[in-house]
């Protein structure tokens, strides 16, 4: 994992499945988001910025996403 993400406080999803199955983690640093899967934590870290994970949020939220 990149040392972008050393410290940072990682969040799992409340929609992620107690089961086992697709779950999602999001950590917070003061730089970045990163979003990884939980089930593969080594697998890689997307990172994006504060501002795009809040239009991410927006966007869930009002409904905007298509699929």
């Amino acid at each position: 994992m990149s040392t972008q993400f050393d410290g940072a406080v990682w969040r799992k999803s409340s929609r992620s499945a107690g089961n086992g199955g697709n779950c999602v983690e999001v950590g917070f640093t003061p730089t970045a988001i990163g979003i990884r899967d939980t089930k593969d934590r080594d697998g890689g870290t997307l990172a994006i910025t504060a501002a795009r994970w809040s239009d991410f949020l927006d966007a869930t939220k009002g409904g905007k996403l298509n699929g």
